[in-house]
């Protein structure tokens, strides 16, 4: 059973369960001891062996959060960008707290002075990592059950998103740049970009393989969410295409994800758009859709959007385009 005391501002909870230690934490309302004892109460009446809970105490989260770098973290599509958030939120003093001192008051200190700093969909990555961490932890790793502290937090809600359109002006004006660029990949990875919607990922990833040109078509089977799509291409698209293969390249793009992000930050210097963004160009692909009159399954199979919410954020309809409808 539980049993609960008020010490100055905070409440000490104790579980108790005959042949296994005695858990005890303290939190800042009742309401939240309460919580954790149900949930440590239901995890000690599930478990048939006794759990040796000095695990708790002897490991910090940053041991957690290594081992899920080294052996969880390389399986996924993401690795590189998982990997510099674990070692950036490895410097930040949370990570030094041992998992029976990681509370959900403990992260949401941390979530109020990461928003000073960052966006909200920024903390919200960075949390989800930390959180399947935890809860691979105690699932796959032998760890005892503990009530995951991330999850117990308020978590940020995220803007209506970026609303930026790009004008046919000024994609020519980023051809036109591109074409004048050293880079001769740089033309065909921003027209690639506005005619299908795809990721930058996806179009470097791209090879011959996967192109249909009869059908004008073209699989894409490594995405983001895991889930492979075949797409639809425009006559642009498909001729653009047939013309990077007829120069013998390897592949589509033979470029480097560094190298294309080098030479598109001089282009829009060059032009004199800095306020646009690469990924601008897949927001303005999945809004051209809309406008010509697409259904959302039908973008949703070109975007690879598996959530609908989602796919509202990318998608902005200028007014000016709905005018032919009303009459």
């Amino acid at each position: 059973m539980a049993t609960y005391r008020k010490r100055g501002d905070r409440w000490q909870v104790q579980v108790r369960r005959v042949g296994q230690p005695t858990l005890s934490r303290s939190f800042t309302t009742k309401a939240d001891a309460q919580r954790w004892a149900r949930h440590m109460e239901a995890e000690l009446d599930a478990t048939l062996l006794p759990v040796d809970y000095r695990k708790l105490e002897e490991t910090t989260l940053k041991d957690i959060l290594v081992r899920y770098r080294e052996e969880i973290v390389p399986t996924k599509r993401g690795q590189d960008i998982e990997t510099i958030i674990i070692d950036a939120f490895l410097r930040n003093p949370i990570a030094q707290l041992t998992l029976d001192r990681l509370t959900p008051q403990a992260f949401s200190s941390y979530r109020d002075a990461r928003l000073e700093t960052v966006r909200p969909a920024t903390l919200l990555r960075e949390l989800g990592i930390v959180q399947h961490a935890i809860d691979t932890a105690t699932k796959e790793w032998g760890f005892p059950p503990i009530a995951n502290p991330v999850k117990g937090i308020r978590k940020p809600k995220l803007g209506s998103g970026r609303e930026r359109r790009v004008t046919p002006e000024e994609v020519e004006k980023l051809l036109q740049g591109a074409l004048r660029s050293r880079n001769r990949h740089l033309a065909p990875a921003i027209s690639l970009a506005v005619e299908t919607g795809m990721r930058r990922g996806e179009l470097l990833g791209m090879h011959w393989e996967h192109l249909d040109a009869n059908r004008r078509t073209l699989l894409i089977p490594h995405t983001k969410n895991g889930h492979p799509r075949r797409i639809p291409l425009s006559a642009k698209a498909t001729r653009t295409l047939i013309d990077r293969k007829t120069l013998g390249l390897e592949r589509p793009l033979p470029i480097s994800a560094e190298s294309l992000k080098k030479a598109w930050q001089r282009l829009i210097a060059r032009c004199g758009l800095d306020d646009l963004r690469f990924h601008d160009l897949r927001h303005e692909a999945i809004s051209r859709f809309f406008e010509r009159g697409f259904s959302m399954p039908e973008v949703a199979l070109i975007s690879g959007h598996r959530d609908p919410r989602m796919l509202f954020r990318y998608t902005h309809i200028r007014a000016e385009t709905l005018l032919e409808k009303l009459g």
